[in-house]
């Protein structure tokens, strides 16, 4: 079925983004999967293309797009060619993007934005932790208040960005015995004393996308540093998931679909017993049902951006495009993998790198189970 919520200069945009990727990041896809991380020339060059601010007002070198579809287009064309960077670069542009232009001041906003915008400086958010998960409300990094601010302790896990990140977002308590209503945010910066990285830590996907725990020793923390107000950080992140979630979602299916797309001539062109593998009824079944699956979700997610963009994306829809995105995903790219037999298993054939990088859809953003639990209270249950 033809996608209708694109127009001309959504097209536009899509071939400049295209043109990019062949550019900077096809020939060099294999050397950032060996050093397990982007260089920062990659950066620099997404920033230079306008890629990094599109969301940020142009007074700090952002295109002041204010239409998810510039999103949701970038995120189709990096996924097509790699996961971890989209998650990378998804991470930078669309999920830290809404805290450092909503939530900071003026003068935070002419510090850090020029730089986020042209590719200087990478960004990560820190709010998993080892023991917590997916349970933000039970987060043990701390900010005890000092004469002049506060002092940060904890460490984070699984930080996407988290070992080339110039300035990390961090979730982190600020008044004990208040749960999620005892979290504020604060940007902590590199060189920043007792702000260390622990190892890049090793993935069964997306082996591109630096990944990494961090830690905070006694870091001191000036009010330049707090993101928005104290103790209003819980409800700054509730805000702004769905969008994350959106944006997770939009990836999914873009990565679903251009896995199926190549096994799809594959499977038009491999032989066995004399004629194509996709002319047996049972492949031919599945294809239709792969199909299905990929354009019904599609539409779907199109209504969640347009949604999005009306200020109408409800966090339980946000929930509903996450999970059934990832499930679909790991669907269809498990049952393409099938379909190349094992040609599929070898780590040559792409259909290999996607299997793996996509089972960590079902995960992050909030887990699958976070994301049924959510819909469920919303039913009353």
């Amino acid at each position: 079925m033809r996608r209708t919520i694109f127009e001309a200069e959504h097209a536009a945009f899509r071939a400049s983004v295209r043109e990019f990727v062949d550019r900077e990041v096809t020939p060099h896809l294999d050397r950032f999967i060996d050093q397990r991380g982007l260089d920062r020339p990659l950066w620099l060059a997404a920033g230079k293309a306008g890629l990094l601010g599109l969301a940020v007002p142009e007074e700090f070198g952002g295109g002041a797009a204010a239409d998810f579809r510039f999103n949701a287009v970038l995120a189709e064309e990096l996924v097509r060619v790699s996961a971890g960077l989209a998650s990378c670069l998804g991470i930078h542009a669309d999920v830290v993007a809404p805290y450092l232009v909503e939530l900071t001041t003026e003068a935070q906003r002419q510090r850090w934005l020029p730089r986020f915008c042209s590719g200087e400086m990478v960004t990560a958010i820190a709010m998993t932790e080892p023991s917590g998960g997916s349970d933000l409300a039970a987060l043990r990094t701390s900010a005890t208040r000092t004469g002049e601010g506060w002092l940060l302790n904890g460490s984070k896990t699984f930080i996407t960005n988290g070992w080339s990140a110039d300035l990390v977002i961090v979730a982190a308590r600020t008044t004990p015995g208040k749960g999620a209503k005892g979290i504020s945010l604060f940007a902590v910066e590199t060189g920043m004393p007792g702000f260390t990285r622990g190892r890049k830590l090793d993935k069964i996907g997306q082996p591109e996308s630096d990944t990494a725990e961090l830690f905070f020793t006694d870091v001191a923390l000036t009010q330049d540093q707090l993101i928005g107000e104290v103790d209003r950080g819980f409800i700054y992140l509730m805000e702004r998931l769905p969008q994350e979630r959106l944006g997770a979602a939009v990836s999914n299916i873009a990565h679903a679909a251009e896995v199926l797309a190549q096994t799809l001539d594959y499977i038009r062109d491999r032989q066995a017993f004399g004629q194509p593998v996709g002319s047996f009824q049972h492949n031919k079944f599945l294809a239709a049902e792969l199909v299905t699956q990929v354009e019904v979700t599609q539409a779907y997610v199109d209504a969640a951006v347009l949604a999005f963009n009306a200020g109408e994306l409800s966090a339980v829809d946000a929930a509903k495009a996450k999970w059934w995105t990832a499930q679909v995903q790991n669907e269809v790219i498990d049952a393409c993998l099938q379909l190349h037999g094992g040609y599929g298993y070898m780590k040559e054939y792409p259909v290999a790198k996607a299997w793996m990088d996509a089972r960590v859809t079902k995960i992050w953003a909030g887990s699958n189970e976070i994301m049924k639990e959510l819909i469920g209270r919303d039913l009353g249950l």
